[in-house]
């Protein structure tokens, strides 16, 4: 046999959308086991700056 097998690679995955959260897929390597997945949360409240009460 002088086929030679290709090592596995894992197949691209589409970036996942829900409430306030994506998901991506890190950078694949060819022959690793594992593909890493990165979160990137958004916020749920808005930050306002403080500003100082009046005088009465």
């Amino acid at each position: 046999m002088s086929e030679e097998k290709k090592p596995f690679c894992r197949p691209k995955v589409p970036d996942g959308h829900a409430f306030h959260v994506t998901t991506r897929q890190k950078e694949i390597v060819p022959g690793q086991f594992f593909v890493g997945y990165e979160t990137i949360w958004e916020p749920h409240q808005k930050e306002v700056p403080y500003t100082t009460p009046k005088a009465p």
